[in-house]
Formats: C-alpha cells, sequence, structure tokens
C-alpha cells in the first residue's frame, strides 16, 4: 500500500482545502453594510446631539403612533381595534406575498393551480366580507 502524499504536494483547489477568499465577497459587503449603517444613522444622532440642545417636553414626549400613553402600566386596557387592525394587514399582506410568486408561474403550473388559488382567494373575500359585515373596518 502506497504512503499518501506529503500535504505540501496536495494542489490547493482539490477540494480539501478551506477556501476563504470564496468567503471574501460576503465579507466585503457586510463590512460595506456596516459601515453604511453607522454612517447614515450613529453619525447624524451624534451630531445632533452635539450640536443641537435637547429640550425635551409634554408634547414631543407624547404619543403619536399607538394612541395610549407609552409608560404606564402594562396592564392597563386600550381599545381592541388595534389589534383587528394588526390581524386584518397580516392577512390580506400575506395574501399579496402568495399571489405574485404564483402569478409568475401560472402559465407553468396549468389549471390546477389556477383552481387552488382561486379557492384561497374565495377564502380570503369571505373572510373580507365577514370582518365587514361584523364592523371591524369601522373606526368611529
Amino acid at each position: 500500500m502506497p504512503s499518501p502524499p506529503p500535504l505540501a504536494a496536495l494542489p490547493l483547489d482539490s477540494g480539501a482545502a478551506f477556501a476563504l477568499g470564496d468567503y471574501l465577497p460576503i465579507l466585503i459587503f457586510l463590512g460595506i453594510a456596516l459601515a453604511l449603517s453607522a454612517l447614515f444613522t450613529l453619525f447624524p444622532m451624534a451630531v445632533s446631539r452635539i450640536t443641537g440642545t435637547h429640550r425635551p417636553n409634554t408634547e414631543k414626549l407624547s404619543e403619536y403612533e399607538s394612541g395610549f400613553p407609552a409608560f404606564t402600566t402594562p396592564r392597563s386596557p386600550f381599545n381592541v381595534r388595534f389589534y383587528l387592525v394588526a390581524i386584518l394587514f397580516l392577512i390580506f399582506d400575506l395574501e399579496v406575498a402568495f399571489l405574485f410568486p404564483w402569478a409568475v408561474v401560472v402559465f407553468d403550473l396549468g389549471w390546477e393551480a389556477w383552481i387552488a388559488m382561486m379557492i384561497f382567494l374565495g377564502i380570503l373575500t369571505i373572510g373580507f366580507l365577514y370582518e365587514w359585515k361584523k364592523g371591524a373596518l369601522d373606526w368611529e
């Protein structure tokens, strides 16, 4: 039985060697992403903190997105319509997420895929009509 060749005799591209060069584009991309995120987020915040004045008042600290105070007890009740809007957004956002890839390959998949998508859209339409009838879309 012949002895194996020494390690120096193995070619570098034999597959046994770990090729760090294959990961170089990914490392460059990550480096550029980190540099840009630091440049466009941390740098402006630091400059505004250094050059600006920090004078918080009640208007600046008031809530503007959710509609209820952010610094109260976590068990305080709030309107359930926030949940309804979020759920409706997720339902119809997922509908679009499934619809686009299907539309790209519908002619390759045949009639079965078209019928399946029509059933899917029918179920979502029934759900939408149910939500509409129950008044979940009415904001008072």
